[in-house]
C-alpha cells in the first residue's frame, strides 16, 4: 500500500510541474539531492511521461484532431499548393518547424544537460532564471498574432527557448511561453503553442529513456504504473488550464517568487 501512496504522490508532483512553470526537472533534482526522494527507476519516468502525454492530449483534443486531419487531407484533395493555407495545418508545420532547434540543442548538448542534472547549484541559477522569464512575461501585455501571422522564424526562437529548457531548473512551459510572447503572439495562442510543443517533446523523451528500460515487462507491479500515469494525466490536466487562466489574468509573478526563492535555496545548500 505504501508503494502504491508513493505512486500517486510521484504522478501528482510530476503532471504538477511538468505544465506549471516551475521546471519538473529541477524539482526533480533537488528533491533527490536536498530530500533524499529517489524515483523508483528510469521505467516509472517513462510511464509518468505517459500520464503529461494523455493530459496534453486531453485538453487540447480539438485542436489535435483538427490538425491530423487537415494533415489528411493533403491525401484526398489536391491542397498541395496550399500546404499551410489552413489554420490546423499551418499549426501543425510551425509545430513541426519549433521542435527541430529543440532536437538539436538536446541531441548536440546531452552531455552538458547530463553533468547539469549532478549540480545543485546549476539548478538554482536556473530556477532564478526561470523567475525571470516568467516576471518579465507577466509584465509583456501580449501581442495580436494569431497562427496565421505567426511565421517559421517564430517558430524557430519558440523551439530554441524549449531546447534551452532541456536543462533542470529551466522551465519548458514558462520559457516557451516566454519566448512566444517575445515574439507578439497572443497569449492564448502562445499557450495552446506552448503546451501542444511538449508533445514531441515528451514523446522523443520517453523514447530516449525507454530505451534503457530491459526486459521483465511482466514481472512489474501494473498496478503500481497505472496508478502513477493516471495522478499524472490528472494532475496534468489541472495543471495546464490551471496555469492558461493565470496566464491570461496576468498572475504569473507568484511563480517567479516561488522559483526565485527555491533557486536561492539551492545556491545555498550547495555552497
Amino acid at each position: 500500500m505504501v508503494n502504491y501512496v508513493k505512486a500517486v504522490i510521484l504522478g501528482l508532483v510530476q503532471g504538477l510541474t511538468e505544465f506549471l512553470p516551475v521546471s519538473s526537472s529541477g524539482h526533480l533534482v533537488l528533491a533527490e539531492r536536498l530530500l533524499g526522494i529517489q524515483l523508483p527507476g528510469v521505467t516509472f519516468e517513462v510511464f509518468l511521461h505517459v500520464g503529461t502525454l494523455l493530459s496534453v492530449v486531453w485538453v487540447f483534443r480539438q485542436r489535435l484532431f483538427a490538425i491530423i486531419k487537415s494533415f489528411l487531407a493533403l491525401f484526398t484533395r489536391d491542397q498541395l499548393a496550399r500546404l499551410a493555407g489552413r489554420e490546423d495545418r499551418r499549426f501543425g508545420l510551425l509545430l513541426i518547424a519549433a521542435s527541430v532547434p529543440t532536437a538539436l540543442i538536446a541531441f548536440g548538448l546531452g552531455d552538458v544537460v547530463e553533468r547539469a542534472f549532478g549540480s545543485t547549484l546549476f539548478v538554482g541559477i536556473a530556477l532564478t532564471i526561470t523567475g525571470g522569464l516568467l516576471w518579465l512575461a507577466d509584465s509583456l501585455p501580449g501581442g495580436k498574432k494569431g497562427i496565421s501571422e505567426t511565421t517559421t522564424l517564430d517558430a524557430l526562437l519558440i523551439g530554441v527557448f524549449q531546447g534551452i529548457a532541456i536543462f533542470p531548473g529551466i522551465s519548458r512551459s514558462g520559457a516557451t511561453i516566454s519566448g512566444a510572447l517575445f515574439r507578439q503572439m497572443d497569449k492564448k495562442k502562445a499557450a495552446e503553442f506552448s503546451f501542444l510543443l511538449s508533445i514531441p517533446a515528451i514523446v522523443g523523451g520517453g523514447l530516449v529513456e525507454a530505451l534503457d528500460i530491459g526486459a521483465g515487462l511482466a514481472e512489474m507491479d501494473w498496478l503500481f504504473y497505472l496508478l502513477g500515469i493516471v495522478a499524472a494525466a490528472g494532475a496534468g490536466i489541472f495543471a495546464i488550464r490551471f496555469f492558461i487562466k493565470l496566464l491570461i489574468k496576468n498572475k504569473l509573478r507568484p511563480f517567479a517568487i516561488y522559483c526565485w526563492a527555491a533557486g536561492v535555496l539551492a545556491v545555498i545548500t550547495s555552497l
